[in-house]
C-alpha cells in the first residue's frame, strides 16, 4: 500500500475538525480549475484565429511564389518555364506583374497594387470563393476587367451595376535617364470596368486590383519580364519537397517561398502573442497556487497531532513530507483536470453554437469566436499546472522538518 498517497486521500476527501480547512481546500480546487480552464480556453481561440487567417491568407496565397533573388523582375524568355511545368507536384503556374498605380472613379482616387495574372491564376488561388459582389472575370466580351479589395471598391464607391463608368488606371512611365516628359503624358492611362469585389484580409483587400496579364504590361511597360511566377502543387505533394526540388532547378537566381515564408514576420508575431499570453496566464496560475501553499499550512497545523503519531510509529520525516506533498499534487491535479474538462466544454460548447460572438460580426468574416482544440496545447496546460503544484506543495511541506518535528529533538 502507498501510505503517503491513502493518508493524503483521507485528508482530501474526509471531513477535517475545522470547517476553515474544508473551504480553502475546495476554494484552492476552484481556483486552480478556473485558471486552468482559462488557460486552456485561450490558447484555444488563438489556435482558431490563427488557423483562421491561415486559411485567410491561402485563399490569395500560392503555394509556392518564385521572384528574382536580387532584383525586382525577371525575364520570362529566360526562366525554364517549361521544365516547371512538367516538375512532379506541380499543376498549374502562373505569370504575374505588381506596379502600384493611382486609380480614378468619377471624382474619386486610390493609390492601390495591381497585380496582372493570366488565365492560369484562378487554379492557383481560391479567390472565387471570397467573392463579396460580382464575379471573378477579367474579360467580358472582349472588354478588359477587374476584380478589387473590398477597401479599394468602398474607397472609390464603385458601383458594379453602372457599366458605362470605368476605372481609369495611371502609372508612371518608365523612361531613360535624362529623357524630360510633360506632367500630362507622364503616365500610361488605361480604362477598365469592375467586374466583381472580393473580401479575404484588410491587407488585402485595400491593397490590391486583379487585372488581365496583357493589360498589366501595357501599363507597365514590361514586355516578356515579370515580378514573381506563382506555383498551385498537388495535394498529396509534400510543399517543402517540391520546394527544394525547384530551388536546385532554378539555382540561386531566384528565390522559391512557401505560404509560410511569404508572410514569415506575421506568422512569428502570431506564434509569440499566443505563447506570450501563455507566460501571463502561468503567472496567474503561480498567484493562485497560494491557495494551495496556504491550504496546506492551515493543514499541518490541525494534523500536528498525527505527524507526531505516524513520528512515533516510525514514519521518518521523508514520509511525512510526502503525504502532504501528495495532498497538495492531488489538489492540483484534481483542479486541472476539471479546468481541462470545463475548458474543452466550453469550447466545443463554442465551436458548435457559436455562443460568444464578435461584436459588431457583419464586418468580420466569421460571426463568433473561432476555437480550435489542440491535443499539444492540452499537454502543456496539464505538464504546467502539474508542476506548479508540486513546487506549490513542496514549500509547506519542507517546513515540517524544521519545525513540526523539533519537538522529538528536545523530548
Amino acid at each position: 500500500m502507498n501510505v503517503p498517497y491513502f493518508i493524503a486521500r483521507r485528508y482530501l476527501f474526509s471531513r477535517k475538525s475545522h470547517n476553515a480547512i474544508n473551504y480553502i481546500s475546495a476554494i484552492s480546487v476552484v481556483v486552480m480549475t478556473i485558471l486552468t480552464a482559462a488557460l486552456f480556453i485561450v490558447l484555444s481561440v488563438f489556435n482558431g484565429f490563427e488557423s483562421l487567417i491561415v486559411d485567410l491568407f491561402n485563399s490569395f496565397d500560392p503555394d509556392l511564389k518564385i521572384t528574382a533573388s536580387a532584383a525586382k523582375s525577371f525575364d520570362f524568355e529566360t526562366f525554364p518555364a517549361e521544365k516547371l511545368a512538367h516538375e512532379k507536384g506541380v499543376v498549374h503556374y502562373t505569370r504575374v506583374i505588381e506596379e502600384n498605380a493611382l486609380l480614378k472613379y468619377g471624382d474619386k482616387s486610390y493609390i492601390a497594387t495591381l497585380k496582372g495574372v493570366d488565365s492560369s491564376y484562378f487554379h492557383i488561388t481560391r479567390l472565387e470563393e471570397m467573392m463579396r459582389d460580382g464575379s471573378p472575370a477579367l474579360t467580358y466580351q472582349g472588354r478588359q476587367m477587374a476584380v478589387l479589395g473590398y477597401g479599394v471598391a468602398s474607397a472609390l464607391a464603385v458601383n458594379l451595376g453602372n457599366v458605362f463608368r470605368p476605372i481609369d488606371l495611371y502609372v508612371p512611365k518608365k523612361t531613360k535617364k535624362g529623357v524630360m516628359i510633360t506632367p500630362e503624358n507622364a503616365f500610361n492611362i488605361r480604362e477598365v470596368l469592375p467586374s466583381g469585389v472580393f473580401s479575404i484580409q484588410q491587407d488585402f483587400d485595400s491593397k490590391y486590383v486583379i487585372i488581365p496579364l496583357n493589360l498589366a504590361r501595357e501599363l507597365t511597360q514590361y514586355g516578356t519580364r515579370l515580378n514573381a511566377v506563382e506555383v498551385a502543387i498537388d495535394k498529396d505533394a509534400d510543399v517543402f519537397e517540391v520546394q527544394h526540388r525547384l530551388e536546385k532547378l532554378l539555382g540561386p537566381a531566384y528565390r522559391i517561398q512557401n505560404r509560410y515564408e511569404q508572410h514569415e514576420v506575421l506568422y512569428k508575431i502570431m506564434k509569440s502573442e499566443k505563447w506570450a499570453i501563455f507566460l501571463i496566464l502561468t503567472f496567474t496560475l503561480i498567484i493562485g497556487s497560494f491557495n494551495v501553499i496556504g491550504a496546506l499550512t492551515m493543514l499541518i497545523v490541525e494534523k500536528k497531532k498525527d505527524i507526531r503519531t505516524l513520528w512515533s510509529m516510525g514514519a521518518d520525516g521523508r514520509m511525512i513530507r510526502r503525504v502532504f506533498m501528495t495532498e497538495g499534487v492531488m489538489i492540483s491535479l484534481l483542479g486541472c483536470s476539471l479546468g481541462v474538462v470545463l475548458g474543452f466544454a466550453i469550447c466545443w460548447l463554442q465551436y458548435r453554437y457559436g455562443i460568444v460572438s464578435l461584436e459588431g460580426s457583419g464586418t468580420f468574416v466569421v460571426e463568433a469566436y473561432p476555437v480550435e482544440i489542440h491535443f499539444r496545447d492540452m499537454l502543456s496546460v496539464f505538464v504546467t499546472v502539474t508542476l506548479i503544484g508540486i513546487i506549490a506543495a513542496a514549500i509547506p511541506a519542507r517546513r515540517i522538518s524544521r519545525k513540526t518535528l523539533q519537538w522529538r529533538q528536545t523530548a
